[in-house]
C-alpha cells in the first residue's frame, strides 16, 4: 500500500479522527482511486479516467443505447455522447445495429474494454485484499462496507441513485 506520510496509531492525536464524515469520505474515495489509478497504470492499463470504468460497468455485457448509458450513469445525452465518442476512438466501445432495428444504435465493449475490466478487477481485488489486512482482516472490512452500506441506504433508499461521474 502506497503512504504518503507516517500512518499515525495513537486515536488521541489523529488528525484525520475527527474530520467531518463527508470530507473524511471524500478523502478515502479520492485516497483509493488514486491509488487504484496508479496501481491500473503500473500494469499498463492506464490513460482512463473513472469516469471510463464507470462506463464500463454501466453498459455492462449486453451494451446500451446511448439514451440507456445517460439514465444509468446519471448524465445528460450529450455527455453520454461524448463519453462514447472518446472510448470509441480509444478502441474501448463500438455502435453497433440495435437488435430492435429503427435507427438507435448499440454501444457495446470491445476485446480491450474487456481486458482492461479484468486487469482492473484483479488489481481492485488485491488493493481490496490489502485494505482489509490493514483494517484488521475480512470481517472489519464486512464491518466497513455494512457501514457504508447502511449510510446509503439511509440516505437513498434501497435503490441508490448512479454513481455519477463528475471527476
Amino acid at each position: 500500500m502506497c503512504h504518503h506520510g507516517p500512518v499515525p496509531h495513537d486515536h488521541d492525536h489523529d488528525p484525520l479522527r475527527d474530520l467531518e464524515l463527508l470530507l473524511l469520505l471524500g478523502l478515502g474515495f479520492q485516497s483509493l482511486v488514486t491509488e487504484f489509478t496508479a496501481r491500473l497504470t503500473a500494469e499498463g492499463e492506464g490513460g482512463l479516467r473513472p469516469a471510463h470504468g464507470l462506463t464500463f460497468q454501466a453498459l455492462g455485457p449486453h451494451g446500451a443505447t446511448g439514451s440507456e448509458l445517460a439514465q444509468r450513469l446519471g448524465i445528460t445525452k450529450q455527455a453520454a455522447g461524448q463519453l462514447v465518442d472518446d472510448l470509441e476512438r480509444r478502441g474501448y466501445v463500438r455502435r453497433e445495429p440495435h437488435p430492435a432495428g429503427g435507427r438507435r444504435k448499440l454501444v457495446v465493449l470491445t476485446d480491450a474494454a474487456h481486458r482492461h475490466l479484468a486487469v482492473a478487477g484483479d488489481v481492485l481485488h488485491g488493493l481490496e485484499d490489502e485494505l482489509a489486512a490493514h483494517l484488521g482482516g475480512p470481517a472489519a472490512m464486512q464491518r466497513l462496507r455494512d457501514g457504508l452500506a447502511a449510510l446509503v441506504r439511509e440516505l437513498a433508499g434501497e435503490t441508490p441513485p448512479p454513481l455519477r461521474p463528475v471527476w
